[in-house]
C-alpha cells in the first residue's frame, strides 16, 4: 500500500483502491484530502495498469463530508471557501471524466460531501449498517454542492427529502433510492466490492471508456440529440479491434482476446 498520509493506494491485478485515510476526522474532505484524492485520481487516469478504481474510507466511516473545523479555523474566509468548493467540484468531475469505472465501498456514514462522493462514483456497494445524509440544513448550511451529484442519481422527490429534512437514510433505503447498487453484510463488504471490481476489470477497457463517457454526455442532451450522439459513438466503437474481436468470438463461440484497440 502506497500514498501520502491523506490517501493510501493499493494495486491488485488491475483493481486500484484509494483509501481516504483520516479516520480520526471520519475521513472529512479537507483541502488536503481533496488535493491528495485529486492527485491520486489523476495518476490512475494515466496508469494503463489501472482498470477499475475503488474509493474507500479507513476506520468506521466512509466520509463525513467537508471539514467543518477547518472552515471555522479559516474564519470562513471567502477566498478559502471558494478554493475548497472549487477543488471539491474538480475532484467530483475528475471521477466522472475518468475513463475507468469507479466504485464507492461504503461503510459507516457518508454524509454531506461524503454522500456527494458516493453519488458521484459510477457504482456503490454499501455495508448493511451504512448511513447516508445531506444534513447541512441542520446547521444552517444547505448541501447545495452535494445536491448536484445527488439530484443526478436519485429521484427528485427522494433527493429533496434528504436535502430538506437533513435526516439520514439507512442502506436499504439508499438502495431503493438508487444511491447504491448493492447492500451486503459488513463483513462481506470488501470481498463483494472486490468481486464486482474484478468483473469490470475483465471487460475490454477501451469499450468501458467509450461507454462511460457516452453515458454521462448523453444524459445531459435532448432525446433527439442523445440518439444522434450515441449513433456516432456506436459507429466509432464498432470500428475498434476489440469490438470486432468480441463479435467474432461470440459468433465463433470462443473466449475473446482483448487488445485495447
Amino acid at each position: 500500500m502506497t500514498g501520502d498520509s491523506f490517501v493510501l493506494r493499493s494495486d491488485n491485478d488491475g483493481v486500484t483502491t484509494l483509501t481516504l485515510n483520516r479516520p480520526q476526522s471520519r475521513n472529512s474532505l479537507s483541502i488536503g484530502m481533496l488535493d491528495a484524492l485529486g492527485a491520486a485520481i489523476a495518476a490512475a487516469a494515466e496508469d494503463d495498469g489501472v482498470r477499475v478504481l475503488v474509493i474507500a474510507g479507513a476506520g468506521p466511516a466512509f466520509s463525513a463530508g467537508h471539514d467543518l473545523r477547518e472552515l471555522r479555523e479559516k474564519d470562513y474566509q471567502a477566498d478559502f471557501v471558494d478554493t475548497l468548493f472549487a477543488r471539491c467540484a474538480e475532484v467530483m468531475q475528475a471521477i466522472v471524466h475518468l475513463p475507468k469505472p469507479v466504485i464507492a465501498r461504503v461503510q459507516g456514514i457518508a454524509t454531506a460531501a461524503g454522500c456527494q462522493l458516493v453519488a458521484t462514483c459510477d457504482l456503490a456497494v454499501a455495508a448493511a449498517d451504512a448511513r447516508f445524509a445531506t444534513p447541512g440544513v441542520n446547521i444552517g448550511l444547505f448541501c447545495s454542492t452535494p445536491m448536484v451529484a445527488l439530484s443526478r442519481n436519485v429521484h427528485p422527490k427522494h433527493a429533496m427529502r434528504m436535502l430538506l429534512s437533513g435526516e439520514p437514510i439507512d442502506a436499504p433505503t439508499a438502495l431503493s433510492y438508487g444511491l447504491v447498487n448493492e447492500v451486503v453484510p459488513a463483513d462481506h463488504l470488501v470481498a463483494r466490492t472486490d468481486a464486482l471490481a474484478r468483473t469490470l476489470a475483465g471487460k475490454p477497457a477501451l469499450t468501458l471508456a467509450i461507454g462511460k463517457e457516452a453515458f454521462y454526455r448523453q444524459a445531459e442532451m435532448s432525446l433527439a440529440d442523445a440518439y444522434r450522439y450515441t449513433r456516432s459513438v456506436m459507429a466509432r466503437n464498432l470500428a475498434t479491434a476489440d469490438a470486432q474481436e468480441g463479435i467474432g468470438a461470440f459468433l465463433e463461440k470462443r473466449p475473446p482476446v482483448w487488445c485495447g484497440r
